[in-house]
């Protein structure tokens, strides 16, 4: 009887424990970044807010109060027909500030980009529209994967605990061929791109290899995008851009890319 007691009284004290724990993680859970990690945050933001204050101090004086992130094709329209005029005469300015402002979404997950990589092909054409895109978005994945690697991790577990814990099993499984099957999620929609800039350094997926299949990656849906943007005033909404031949085709080459890892984890 004594036994048991003392059984029962040490159970009931570890639960009071384990519960304090979790109330306060959960507590601490509600704002996961501390005050250091959002000092950084904010260092960042501060040096992309420089950059464009400083592109802004050199173009020519005018009425600017088009320049807004689009969020409709009602909104790129009049964003392309305003910076038309500014395009050929201020390139360097135009191009710097472009890639300021998609580096600065990739990288706090802003949604949009989409309207910039349309916006790319109207005003530089497809050539260098792609190239244009896949810079930026190259640029912006991988400041948002230093990022993360800084302070992502609480944030990560925050928002995502469950798909976070998918995709490090999956990496986990596939480290032989990692590279195929990164390609394979840029190529599909398997997870959102997003997910993937911020999650990679926390489940320990090397640069390099991030880096590549970045940039290979987002070259076929760069590619439409910007085609589709040349052509912006027949489109009607966003969903015209992807229609199912070219998420065929960009999930066949996705297929075919993660297939050299399926054979290698068979192999006996």
């Amino acid at each position: 009887m004594e036994m048991e007691k003392l059984t029962a009284t040490a159970c009931c004290n570890n639960g009071n424990v384990n519960y304090g724990r979790v109330a306060d993680k959960s507590s601490s859970s509600k704002f996961p970044l501390t005050f250091w990690e959002m000092a950084v945050a904010s260092a960042v933001v501060l040096g992309f807010l420089l950059g464009l204050l400083c592109v802004y101090l050199t173009m020519p004086e005018s009425d600017y109060s088009f320049l807004k992130l689009p969020r409709s094709l009602e909104d790129l329209q009049i964003l392309r027909d305003h910076l038309e005029n500014y395009t050929s005469d201020y390139t360097v300015q135009v191009l710097v500030g472009y890639c300021t402002v998609y580096i600065f979404m990739q990288t706090f997950m802003i949604p949009g980009t989409v309207f910039m990589s349309l916006l790319a092909g109207s005003l530089f054409g497809v050539l260098r529209g792609v190239a244009l895109v896949v810079f930026a978005a190259t640029a912006g994945a991988s400041s948002c994967y230093f990022l993360s690697k800084l302070i992502g991790r609480p944030l990560a577990f925050s928002l995502w605990p469950d798909k976070l814990s998918f995709f490090q099993a999956q990496v986990s499984k596939r480290r032989e061929r990692l590279l195929n099957y990164m390609l394979f999620l840029r190529l599909t929609p398997t997870l959102p791109n997003t997910f993937i800039n911020v999650a990679s350094p926390i489940v320990d997926v090397p640069y390099h290899i991030f880096f590549l299949a970045t940039v290979i990656g987002l070259i076929p849906a760069a590619y439409v995008t910007v085609k589709a943007g040349i052509a912006l005033g027949e489109l009607r909404s966003v969903g015209d851009l992807y229609d199912f031949r070219s998420i065929a085709t960009m999930f066949l080459i996705g297929v075919v890319t993660v297939t050299p890892t399926l054979m290698n984890k068979n192999k006996p």
